[in-house]
């Protein structure tokens, strides 16, 4: 029987479909049984991040992609929440900003990239450039990219030039010490409809809706598509996509602790030994400290 982290991983040179996933699957698992399930990833998960963050060798990127409402703050703070603060940063990405602009479409994405020994999470990324500004292209003129004046002059290989810009991006970082998982939490149509309406039913969580969510919601098989098309040209072995069904908020938790926890563990972490020279300091230092 496959894990979750093999289940839910798109092979790289795969012909990724979403209609293969369906986003209410929960593997057999029952609500009930969930929170227990959860803490107990978490305190794994919180012993291997020590292990990352005293080890200060290797640094882990995790990105969350989805459409409105699909849980990505709830999946973040929960599956986090065990994580010692010191050892993570959270970056929010929102529309790019005019500085943002006067550069190039990874270099906001770049400075928010974690130090050695901690987690760097990035709500929305990158991946925003060919997805959002693929389903409204007129966004890119925004970047005032010198070849391209009007949207007729994004092309087909404009877009197969950014796909491989972030492929070389993620394999750069990789390749320097950063660890890449990638989620895509895949949320239905259906179960989308009722958490927009239970943001407008419920008066704490109106600030969360914004008129803006309906009218993305009219382009959803654009979305799918542009979601179908960046994964399957960037699903590598190195920097790897997972598509977690997000139908079922518990169960989505469950998966990204596991696959959080097994990508950690692969890594091998642990604590440094300091050498025989500081051992002897230690020791003698243990020995003041004892005699006052």
């Amino acid at each position: 029987m496959k894990s979750l982290t093999e289940q839910f991983k798109v092979p790289s040179n795969s012909k990724f479909s979403l209609s293969d996933h369906d986003p209410a699957f929960s593997d057999g698992y029952e609500k009930e049984d969930a929170r227990s399930v959860l803490d107990e990833l978490i305190a794994e998960t919180s012993k291997l991040e020590a292990q990352l963050y005293a080890s200060n060798s290797y640094s882990l990127l995790i990105i969350f992609q989805a459409m409105d409402a699909a849980g990505k703050d709830s999946a973040i703070a929960h599956t986090m929440s065990g994580i010692n603060p010191q050892g993570c940063q959270v970056y929010s990405f929102k529309q790019p900003s005019s500085e943002d602009y006067d550069h190039d479409f990874l270099w906001r994405h770049y400075k928010a990239l974690p130090e050695r020994g901690r987690i760097g999470i990035h709500n929305r990324s990158h991946y925003e450039n060919v997805l959002v500004v693929k389903v409204h292209p007129e966004l890119v003129l925004k970047e005032n990219n010198p070849a391209i004046k009007q949207v007729e002059d994004i092309d087909k290989q404009f877009w197969e030039q950014r796909y491989e810009s972030i492929r070389n991006f993620e394999k750069h970082i990789c390749n320097s010490g950063t660890v890449v998982i990638k989620f895509f939490l895949n949320v239905s149509k259906q179960e989308q409809k009722k958490r927009f309406l239970k943001r407008i039913d419920n008066p704490k969580k109106n600030w969360k809706f914004q008129a803006s969510d309906i009218a993305e919601r009219e382009h959803w098989d654009e979305y799918m598509k542009a979601y179908e098309k960046a994964i399957n040209e960037t699903a590598t072995d190195d920097c790897p996509w997972y598509v977690i069904p997000a139908d079922k908020k518990w169960f989505t938790r469950i998966a990204i602790s596991t696959i959080i926890r097994d990508t950690l563990k692969k890594l091998k972490l642990e604590f440094p030994v300091l050498p025989k020279d500081e051992m002897e300091k230690l020791q003698e230092a243990k020995q003041l400290l004892e005699k006052q």
